[in-house]
């Protein structure tokens, strides 16, 4: 007689498991990729905990486990990672969007429509995101105001292929332009805003990342230099000189960076004044650059 496992048996289980293991959040990660086998929410599990599962729903349940035991990243198993509500598609070319880089989507969202209200009706406002990536800040910030364009930067043409089947799953392909190449270097014109998260992570550092980031995820969409400013001290010099009169380049940071990237910005003498803004933590985690 072959052995039953319900849902509430074999969350218990593969908690244990993944906690031996040292994975960060066992239960979460655990529950998140049951719910993708079984095609729930996750307020099922606790519903139907003591549900049996089928052999078939048991078998690829198992397959995504061994892989989360391995340390690779949930969102690259499920092949998606929500970020501000929406779904976006990652893989091993792009950086797994965090919950910290909201508050440079939110920051973007909250001056460029003030911009738009001290502008003509209708006019649109244009920005610039520099190393996209999954494109997760540009459509972010696309999905929540409709009168703005965007283009978008990528080192990787893998990476930018990820962003744009993301644009067109979201609807939003016609109002973005995908370049590939080195920072600023493809940008023409002059733009409301320059967004950025760029590599931060001082290259001492990368060897103590967990396996999940050191592994998995592009090194360079992690590595910053020596002391991680590296990407900052080009931005930092070029961005202000495309940018509108009364416009602003926002860069999120990595911990204790704030200052140094807000003395950078200072440096040009076409940024007027800087901001820095904290995470949901209190870690001083975007700068703000305004030209004059």
């Amino acid at each position: 007689m072959a052995e039953i496992w319900t849902i509430g048996r074999i969350l218990k289980w593969t908690e244990h498991f993944f906690a031996e293991r040292g994975i960060e959040s066992p239960r979460l990660d655990a529950e998140i990729l049951l719910v993708h086998v079984l095609k729930k929410e996750r307020i099922y599990l606790y519903i139907h905990f003591d549900e049996p599962l089928e052999q078939a729903e048991l078998a690829a349940f198992r397959a995504l486990v061994k892989k989360r035991a391995a340390r690779v990243p949930v969102a690259l198993i499920l092949g998606e990672k929500e970020f501000m509500g929406l779904r976006f598609k990652v893989t091993k070319d792009t950086l797994v969007p965090r919950p910290d880089t909201e508050i440079l989507v939110q920051t973007a969202i909250e001056r460029l429509t003030a911009r738009m209200g001290r502008q003509a009706a209708g006019t649109r406002v244009r920005f610039a995101d520099i190393g996209t990536g999954t494109g997760a800040v540009a459509l972010s910030v696309l999905h929540e105001l409709a009168d703005a364009e965007a283009e978008t930067v990528d080192l990787s043409p893998a990476a930018r292929a990820v962003a744009e089947e993301n644009a067109a799953a979201l609807g939003l392909a016609e109002r973005i332009i995908f370049h590939t190449g080195d920072l600023l270097a493809p940008l023409t014109g002059e733009y409301d805003a320059i967004l950025s998260n760029p590599p931060y992570i001082p290259d001492g550092d990368i060897a103590g990342l967990s396996p999940e980031v050191r592994a998995s995820e592009p090194h360079t969409a992690l590595a910053g230099g020596a002391d991680g400013l590296d990407f900052y001290r080009r931005l930092c010099a070029g961005a202000p000189a495309i940018l509108k009169a009364g416009g602003f380049m926002a860069f999120e940071v990595g911990i204790h960076q704030a200052e140094a990237v807000a003395a950078l910005a200072q440096k040009n003498p076409l940024i007027e004044r800087t901001e820095i803004l904290r995470d949901y933590a209190g870690v001083e985690r975007v700068v703000v650059g305004w030209r004059a």
